[in-house]
């Protein structure tokens, strides 16, 4: 059987959650409201749609929180984490409440909308703030474990939501990282739905592969290990604005000295209209792409 989107898996997690666990409540901002029309009439006291004001959804989600719900809020990336940033920073982080905050179309899923809807910063902005954890899954089954591990935590929690996802889905855990292979040279860190095309890249080559689906708290005690087995060098695929796992990465690895290549989204205006996978090949985000780069690193 073919996993669902992620999108819909959501919704089918975040549905049995408002029946499973009353403390649950769900605010939405006139996005995905047609997955949540049985569970807004069975709860309609902890399912509200405010239309198109994030602000206020996520203002709303931390009055539920004060009054010990653990709310969701859905919405588009840009719309939910851009728009809305003050109200996350300060309504939960710096209030030490709890929630989940789901996207949906990032980097570039709604690429023929333009800019205005892509929501490759969405992870850089997020990972700085205080208390934040920050998922990105690479399948819906993966979704739906990492959802079901830390929905009930107590800390505001990030998880994006994307079209592209690997084949295989994986047996996540919050908080560690998975060592996919391990080998002599570079060590490859994917994050989320880049696994499979860094697989791919790879190829035969005597690489390291390991795979993140949390971002924050990032599991850099893992990543030593794996780096102390290869030659030192690391190349990191992101599927947000490049390079945001760096200062973790250095981190982890002090005192050490480590050459770090980075791919990613670039930080530039996307000003060209096509799908995501015409923005995936024109940025290098494919097995070819990365195994151009992984080439160079080899090489140097």
């Amino acid at each position: 059987m073919t996993d669902p989107t992620m999108r819909a898996q959501f919704a089918t997690t975040t549905s049995a959650l408002l029946h499973e666990d009353p403390r649950v409540a769900l605010v939405l901002a006139d996005i995905s409201t047609a997955y949540f029309e049985e569970a807004s009439s069975a709860h309609p006291e902890r399912v509200v749609n405010v239309g198109i004001m994030e602000q206020t959804a996520v203002s709303l989600a931390a009055g539920f929180a004060l009054e010990g719900f653990i709310p969701f809020v859905h919405s588009i990336a840009p719309f939910l984490v851009e728009r809305p940033y003050e109200q996350i920073k300060d309504d939960f982080c710096y209030q030490g409440l709890g929630g989940v905050f789901a996207s949906t179309g990032a980097s570039y899923d709604y690429a023929s909308d333009g800019m205005t809807h892509h929501g490759s910063g969405d992870v850089p902005i997020l990972k700085i703030l205080p208390r934040m954890e920050v998922l990105v899954p690479g399948t819906a089954t993966e979704l739906d474990a990492l959802l079901r591990q830390t929905y009930a935590d107590g800390a505001p929690t990030y998880i994006r939501i994307s079209e592209r996802t690997n084949a295989e889905s994986r047996a996540v855990r919050f908080g560690r990282l998975e060592v996919v292979r391990d080998g002599r040279g570079p060590t490859i860190v994917a994050v989320g739905p880049l696994l499979d095309a860094a697989l791919e890249a790879a190829g035969d080559a005597d690489a390291s592969i390991v795979y993140c689906t949390t971002v924050v708290p990032f599991d850099g005690d893992t990543l030593r290990g794996v780096v102390a087995g290869g030659d030192g060098s690391v190349l990191l695929v992101e599927p947000y604005y490049a390079g945001g796992l760096v200062p973790d990465i250095v981190a982890a690895l002090a005192p050490r000295s480590v050459r770090i290549e980075t791919m990613g989204v670039p930080r530039a205006v996307l000003s060209r209209y096509g799908t995501r996978e015409d923005h995936d090949r024109a940025l290098g985000l494919t097995a070819h792409g990365i195994r151009a780069r992984l080439a160079g690193l080899v090489a140097a």
